[in-house]
């Protein structure tokens, strides 16, 4: 048997005696560049840029259309401004004085928050009754009726059902003054809309008229995402359908019913085409909302500082409550 050959200092053997230069070596088993690969960037990296460039549209329209009119806004509450001659001048905090001290304002955020405490017990706890309601149906013919049925109000524009409910309130022609006579409730037929007690309760019972059945829908589908099983081991245990709605459906809808406490309260801050329409912020200015009140101020008294100050107060008042109820829905996320 021969000796082993002995590789020379300097050579590598591969294979069959097969000797690779040094060189090719020391490339191969050298251990491989941290950081940039022959001018590229680590994968993980490469997908953040690529991340950024798909965002980058978006979060610049952001910028240009949200974020920057929000701190222009700002600016402008702290200015006595003039929007028609362009004439302004650095008041301070002026503008919030002169809110606070306004009697209108307290009015107009008085009736902000009486309908977002009506549409949170409406358009949410009252339209996830419904929805349980039809979701509970055998028939799925039934339920798609009836979620047709209460969507339709919510395709129909604001301002076409805040004429609608203007004619109805009508006090001599108005619908509802002859049904009240027809059934023998004369007695409470009155000027719905003319008078102070009862102009605002009117606009608000419109309004959920108007989105109770887009919340009933969404509701649904939240319920439609529970599992029949839990419905199932329940009745197997001999729960009834009320407490089946308490422990099973509610719980499990917690992320929707935070979402629409939301969605609802904001949007109780920025009403204003119910309002413009039906009454325009009268009689005597007890149906102002904090919308109407600051497109008065700024476009009919051209106190321009002034409605931006109002227009901040809302930013701040929607932007507490959201991240509030964010952090609280946050917490008690639903994973099933």
């Amino acid at each position: 048997m021969s000796a082993p050959r002995t590789i020379p200092p300097g050579e590598t053997q591969s294979g069959a005696g097969f000797r690779l230069p040094p060189t090719v070596t020391e490339a191969i088993t050298a251990p491989a560049p941290r950081g940039r690969i022959r001018g590229r960037l680590p994968r993980a990296g490469a997908r953040r840029l690529a991340g950024l460039a798909w965002v980058l549209p978006a979060l610049i329209v952001l910028a240009v259309f949200v974020y920057l009119p929000l701190v222009q806004n700002i600016a402008f509450s702290t200015q006595e401004w003039d929007i028609y001659s362009g004439a302004s001048e650095f008041v301070g905090l002026e503008n919030y004085d002169k809110l606070f001290a306004d009697p209108v304002f307290w009015t107009a955020l008085g009736n902000n928050v009486l309908y977002a405490l009506l549409s949170i017990l409406f358009q949410v706890a009252a339209a996830l009754v419904l929805a349980a309601m039809i979701e509970s149906l055998r028939s799925i013919r039934w339920r798609k009726v009836l979620r047709a049925i209460y969507f339709v109000p919510s395709a129909i524009s604001l301002t076409v059902a805040g004429l609608l409910f203007y004619f109805i309130y009508e006090p001599n022609l108005g619908l509802l003054n002859h049904m009240l006579d027809a059934i023998g409730l004369a007695g409470l037929a009155q000027p719905w809309l003319g008078q102070e007690s009862t102009a605002m309760v009117a606009i608000i019972a419109m309004s959920q008229w108007q989105g109770f059945g887009y919340s009933t829908l969404l509701f649904a589908v939240a319920i439609q995402r529970i599992p029949s099983e839990l419905y199932e081991a329940a009745s197997l245990d001999g729960i009834g359908p009320v407490r089946r709605f308490f422990h099973v459906t509610v719980p499990l809808v917690r992320e929707m019913t935070g979402l629409m406490i939301i969605v609802t309260i904001s949007g109780a801050f920025q009403v204003f085409n119910e309002v413009m329409v039906m009454t325009s912020g009268g009689p005597n200015n007890s149906t102002q909302v904090l919308a109407t009140w600051l497109y008065r101020s700024g476009f009919v008294r051209n106190d321009f500082g002034y409605a931006a100050a109002i227009a901040t107060v809302i930013f701040v008042v929607t932007l507490l409550i959201a991240l509030a109820q964010l952090w609280y829905t946050r917490r008690r996320r639903v994973e099933f």
